[in-house]
């Protein structure tokens, strides 16, 4: 494996060096560079998939099929032909979908003392519009001329060029020229994909039609707020935003101390071009997300040592552009030798690895992959994706990011509101100050009614801006600001500018912020690929071998058969079982008791009881209890079993101590009533 793998590692790494090379010498086409690193390292991950064993591959079809037979999830809509992208949750779907978000809430919320809140989805334009989603929240569609069908550009583009790259009467250099194209794809702009789809005459793929030119869509759904139609909107592409428009009050609400953290959990919706691979690329989808507010000079985590000695495998920058694999690395480690940016963000790198495991993603098929400096936003100081194996390669399905200040000072310069923490000085230390001095009478007199937006602006100006506006106001006496989208000409009459010393006992800190970012949706379909199962020697029985605290149900409560002496056990278990908080199905119909375990297996029901002719006959009264992954069973008194099974599905119990503690049960002693 290794041998097949070696050349590919050498060409990922030697790319990696001109990448470096082109950056230190600020090469103009490194886009270009940086392209093709991507490319080869995209052809290295697919052939080490390739070569994974194949019994580590989940049977996609079969699994689906259980998923849509069972009503985890199907199309929404479906009796009106379905709608791609939209999802409806049936009743196992919706328990396990809630059970991950409690085990999240309890993870993350109650341990950590985080401040949960709920915020509208419903956002005016303004708010994105400063964050950047209005301008830059978009990628190049193309149509069917005729039949009005929409495509992602740059996918269609890439799936044409690789089906005519396929074919024999193209030359090798036609064939590199397109492998060339597939490369850059990511750094064409709207002008050259136009000429592109010009010059490979790109089709409809569902009907051979013509296509429009490649225009920017927006991936918001738009709408307006209120009858009259004047303040556009959008339904929220992520739930970051409420948290950062709401610090204030969650400063004010932890007594203004730095650190703390805000979390949502809330739909958000992205109206994707043309939705695939079912949970995975979604139009409705659930966030669950996490704001860390921190001193940008104090980014130590308290708890990080409870963190540092976890081993988990990290994919760093470094080993993307040198062609390495994947390593193995105690997370202390990692932060000590500055692989990861600092504790904060490997104290949460290891608190979501926990939780993805406590959750049903196998640890071998968990990496954090960290950003290259390409991927990463300007503003980011470091940034780390969760990413699970699956049959369709490694997804993203947590990020989480040092997003440094850059939200709460953009929605600041926005509102003039200032979104900062105060921080004690050990020391009272004297600053020099520059502000701006208006003359209100002046101003008011030739502005009016926008006299308070000139006002607003003038005291938010920062001492470079106002330096280098007094310069003008010295050689031109005169300068023009602009805010709200309008201009205002200010001479020396209007404002001057004034210069003091004061004694600060605190400073004003923008806070940085660690960002973990969520998608249940993914991370329920990467549970449903690691915890498929097929029994032994029986490829028709499958089951889902959901963790306990995640089960959509913890229990089954079966009678042997559908005989009435049964049914005042059956009902009593019930009963005690909803005393207990324990999620239960009763499932008395007909069929054998095998098929009836099979059924409850295949929706990855954690345990069963079964009340049997020893329950009615023996007295004290016991039943049995069924693991559902071993098939192993134990008999214990009726009255315990319900708090047994509580234990075990809250992770206190576990089924090794209930098979050393009760007696393994090998078969019933008495058939029918004595």
């Amino acid at each position: 494996m290794e041998a097949v793998l070696a050349p590919l590692r050498e060409a990922v790494r030697e790319q990696g060096e001109v990448v470096r090379l082109m950056k230190e010498q600020g090469a103009s086409d490194l886009n270009k560079a940086v392209a093709e690193l991507k490319a080869r390292k995209r052809i290295l991950e697919a052939k080490e998939l390739e070569l994974q064993p194949k019994d580590d591959v989940v049977d996609r079809l079969k699994m689906e099929d259980t998923l849509k037979r069972r009503f985890f999830y199907d199309q929404a809509f479906a009796i009106y032909g379905g709608v791609s992208g939209l999802y409806d949750f049936g009743p196992v779907g919706c328990a396990l979908k809630n059970n991950i978000l409690q085990t999240w809430r309890q993870h993350f919320i109650q341990e950590e003392q985080i401040l949960e809140i709920d915020c509208t989805m419903l956002t005016p334009e303004s708010v994105l519009k400063t964050s950047g989603h209005v301008d830059k929240f978009a990628d190049y569609m193309v149509k069917d001329a005729k039949t009005g069908e929409c495509f992602r550009a740059d996918h269609l583009l890439k799936a044409h060029l690789k089906k005519l790259m396929s074919d024999e009467k193209y030359s090798a250099k036609k064939v590199d020229e397109m492998e060339d194209v597939i490369t850059q794809m990511d750094n064409y702009a709207q002008q050259e994909l136009t000429d592109l789809f010009v010059t490979y005459n790109v089709k409809s793929p569902s009907t051979g039609n013509d296509l429009t030119p490649p225009t920017s869509f927006n991936l918001m759904f738009k709408t307006y707020i209120g009858p009259g139609g004047n303040m556009p909107g959008y339904l929220r592409p992520e739930t970051a935003q409420g948290m950062f428009l709401n610090f204030k009050r969650l400063l004010e609400f932890n007594q203004g101390k730095l650190p703390f953290a805000a979390a949502q959990i809330g739909n958000s919706f992205r109206n994707e071009i043309s939705p695939r691979t079912g949970l995975i690329r979604v139009r409705e989808f659930t966030m669950a997300e996490i704001e860390h507010f921190v001193d940008p000079v104090e980014k130590v985590h308290p708890k990080f040592p409870n963190m540092a000695d976890l081993e988990i495998i990290l994919y760093s920058a470094k080993a993307q552009t040198s062609g390495q694999s994947a390593q193995i690395m105690r997370l202390g480690d990692a932060v000590e030798q500055r692989v990861i940016n600092n504790s904060v963000l490997g104290y949460f790198i290891g608190r979501i690895y926990l939780y993805l495991v406590k959750v049903g993603l196998s640890k071998d098929k968990v990496r954090f992959r960290q950003h290259m400096d390409n991927e990463m936003a300007h503003y980011a100081c470091d940034c780390w994706d969760a990413e699970s194996k699956t049959s369709y390669g490694w997804i993203e399905i947590v990020g989480c990011a040092d997003r440094s200040c850059y939200d709460l000072s953009c929605h600041s310069r926005a509102t003039k509101v200032p979104l900062v923490a105060e921080k004690p000085l050990k020391e009272p230390k004297v600053v020099n100050v520059v502000q701006f001095e208006p003359n209100k009478g002046a101003i008011g007199v030739v502005y009016k009614k926008d006299a308070k937006l000139v006002l607003e602006y003038l005291s938010v100006c920062d001492e470079r801006y106002i330096t280098d506006q007094e310069k003008l106001l010295n050689e031109t006496g005169e300068f023009t600001i602009e805010t709200e989208g309008k201009s205002f000409k200010l001479n020396t009459d209007m404002v001057g500018v004034k210069r003091f010393q004061k004694t600060l006992h605190v400073e004003e800190i923008v806070p940085n912020v660690i960002e973990p970012s969520f998608g249940i949706g993914r991370i329920m379909y990467s549970i449903f690929e690691h915890s498929f199962r097929v029994r032994e020697g029986d490829e028709q029985r499958t089951y889902f071998s959901f963790p306990a605290p995640v089960a959509p149900y913890k229990c089954s409560v079966l009678p042997l058969s559908q005989n009435q002496e049964f049914t005042p056990f059956v009902r009593g278990l019930s009963e005690a079982m909803t005393k207990n908080g324990v999620s239960h199905k009763v499932d008395d119909s007909s069929g054998s008791i095998g098929r009836r375990y099979a059924r409850t297996d295949e929706i990855g029901v954690a345990f069963g009881i079964t009340v049997d002719f020893d329950t009615v006959n023996k007295t004290p009264h016991t039943a049995t209890l069924r693991d559902r992954d071993s098939m192993r069973q134990i008999r214990a008194e009726v009255s315990e079993l319900p708090g047994i099974v509580r234990d075990l599905a809250n992770g206190t119990l576990t089924w090794a101590e209930m098979e050393s503690k009760y007696p393994i049960f090998g078969g019933q002693e008495t058939n029918k009533k004595e």
